[in-house]
């Protein structure tokens, strides 16, 4: 006589579901719980340190645009008085500011379009060479990235000094000084910058190329497509991701350039010809000692850029989606 086995108990809505691979999951009807403030408990340090190192210093920058603040206030001679708005106001009203915002975001644009341009093209380059070449290019433009923007710029005004600048002598161009023209201080200049941005390009764009497949490729070249409209339809829509990033990125770094204006031009040109925001706020804080109006000019560089980031960060968000 056979024994009937007992039945299997009913399921419930509490009872301890399966995942596909076997493994126990969470209980039905139970909600997923968070990672609660564990993440924010890793990240307190460096917030610490951000928080002392930004937060304070841009709180300052903000309340100082809203004080007369001149020499006369730091030397204790005159009481810091509340303005508003009114040195807003006194710089959106001066011709020069709008003079001085026109020049760095044409300025900025064409060092972003330049440094694309030479890193993408280098770039490429680097898939076409042997491992020896690619090495010293590899080498040589990561010297170049991490010489100091004070260095660089020396260097680059001494190679093309009217008088012992063996580029002058090289071009025949005998005693021309690049730096007394404004748009020949400002082409000097770009060449500096783009001389110490493009190897974070060309190494982005590098490492970007090396991940697409092969196959596609060699299934564009088979169909006839020139090396050109390989890069053109193919390769580039590949490489967006990477391309995105790093032209945001030269936008910040080429809008707030300083050093290289600074040293390179003797503090701006010749009467101030060659003037972008952040050495146009410098003269104002401390050559002029206006640190109000120079202050001023430093809220609106951090809007400028926080709405570059914002956008930066937002493209960042759909490319993750995307991905």
């Amino acid at each position: 006589m056979t024994t009937a086995l007992p039945a299997p108990p009913a399921s419930t809505a509490h009872d301890t579901a399966k995942d596909p691979s076997g493994q126990a999951a969470r209980p039905r009807g139970t909600r997923r719980r968070g990672p609660g403030a564990t993440p924010w408990l890793y990240l307190l340090p460096a917030l610490t340190v951000l928080g002392g190192l930004l937060v304070y210093p841009i709180y300052q920058l903000g309340l100082i645009s809203f004080l007369e603040y001149t020499q006369a206030q730091v030397s204790g001679g005159q009481p810091t008085t509340f303005q508003g708005l009114g040195n807003y106001r006194t710089l959106f009203a001066d011709p020069q500011f709008w003079q001085v915002l026109l020049a760095t975001v044409l300025f900025a644009a064409a060092c972003v379009v330049s440094t694309l341009a030479v890193g993408c093209a280098l770039a490429v380059l680097l898939t076409r060479i042997r491992a020896l070449p690619r090495l010293a290019l590899m080498l040589a433009a990561l010297g170049a990235w991490a010489t100091p923007a004070v260095t660089g710029s020396t260097v680059w005004v001494f190679l093309f000094d009217p008088d012992y600048g063996p580029v002058n002598r090289v071009l025949g161009l005998g005693d021309f000084s690049w730096t007394y023209g404004r748009y020949s201080a400002f082409a000097l200049v770009l060449f500096e910058v783009v001389w110490c941005s493009f190897p974070f390009v060309m190494v982005t764009v590098y490492a970007g190329i090396r991940a697409v497949p092969a196959e596609v490729l060699e299934a564009a070249a088979l169909d006839g497509a020139s090396q050109w409209r390989i890069w053109r339809s193919v390769t580039a829509p590949m490489l967006r991701p990477s391309l995105v990033v790093v032209t945001i990125q030269s936008i910040i770094w080429d809008f707030k350039v300083f050093t290289q204006i600074y040293v390179m031009t003797g503090g701006g040109g010749i009467a101030g010809q060659n003037l972008v925001l952040n050495v146009y706020a410098y003269q104002k804080a401390f050559a002029s000692s206006e640190y109000s109006l120079g202050s001023a000019i430093g809220v609106v560089v951090l809007l400028i850029l926080l709405a570059v980031t914002l956008v930066y960060l937002r493209l960042l968000r759909r490319q993750g989606e995307e991905w």
